[in-house]
């Protein structure tokens, strides 16, 4: 007896669920061989809205959350990737790349998330400070999140991309909005089923698929958005997000490189990145 064929439906993931597009939009994605392979959800302006709703309601909780817990749970995200390795190998052949470079970017993926893992609980003695001051105080110069940040992922490399950015903001304590790869997406939701198993709150990453040119001007001007990482090198796009972060003074991150596989593409700055510096007076006498 045969079984009939179950095509898997490439969602949105947004609070921890995974809800088509309220628009009810997909769109086409086309394989290596140019022959049809999925409908990924084409997000809306209104996805977007309720993305940043789930991630401004999770990011208090998450921010004061225990390093050591928040490197736990990256740590359980490398080992649910682990476990689903030949599935993300698959859907990266699928969408173009050759079986080697599919195989290295999902190893790099897990050993990207292993790294800020180990990083959780050292970034903070890392970046801060005691300051010298001339009066009589105690003066402290530490990190804290910015809060909601919103990142433009990679074209290409679009797992390991996707990863290079998500890890160092989360780990710092931010909530994140990611909108995917347009052209290759499939990784991206395949992900936040990874995200979904592997003990992260519901709203500390939000994934949407979709029209780039559609989504980033809202991205950029939204106001419960604290900063804003664009990948890419459209100087239109940078300037355009520049002047539409200003709105509310976003700290606006931009990444032109297009290779994400270097040691130059892990680093604790990129953690600081989406952090602000808080800086406490505290008196020596009473």
């Amino acid at each position: 007896m045969s079984s009939l064929d179950v095509n898997k439906t490439y969602k949105l993931f947004i609070g921890g669920a995974f809800p088509r597009s309220e628009s009810g939009r997909v769109y086409e994605i086309k394989g290596a061989n140019k022959k049809f392979l999925a409908n990924p959800a084409l997000a809306s302006r209104k996805d977007l809205r309720d993305a940043v709703v789930a991630a401004k309601s999770a990011q208090s909780g998450w921010a004061n959350a225990t390093a050591f817990n928040r490197g736990q749970i990256l740590y359980r995200i490398a080992e649910m990737l682990e476990g689903r390795k030949d599935q993300f190998i698959k859907e990266l052949i699928q969408q173009g790349e050759t079986e080697l470079n599919a195989i290295n970017e999902v190893e790099m993926s897990i050993d990207r998330l292993v790294y800020y893992a180990g990083w959780s609980d050292k970034y903070l003695p890392f970046f801060s400070t005691i300051n010298p001051v001339s009066s009589s105080h105690f003066n402290f110069s530490n990190l804290e999140p910015v809060g909601v940040v919103s990142i433009i992922a990679p074209e290409e490399q679009s797992l390991l991309g996707l990863v290079s950015v998500i890890a160092p903001a989360i780990v710092g304590g931010n909530t994140v909005i990611v909108l995917a790869s347009e052209s290759k997406p499939l990784s991206a939701i395949s992900f936040g089923e990874v995200l979904n198993s592997s003990d992260v709150p519901g709203g500390v990453v939000n994934i949407l698929t979709g029209n780039k040119n559609e989504l980033i001007s809202h991205m950029a001007s939204h106001m419960d958005v604290n900063s804003i990482i664009y990948c890419g090198k459209e100087e239109n796009t940078i300037k355009n997000i520049s002047e539409l972060a200003s709105n509310n003074i976003k700290r606006t991150v931009f990444y032109k490189k297009a290779n994400w596989n270097n040691e130059q593409s892990e680093s604790p700055y990129f953690i600081e990145k989406t952090q602000e510096i808080k800086t406490t007076w505290h008196p020596t006498k009473v």
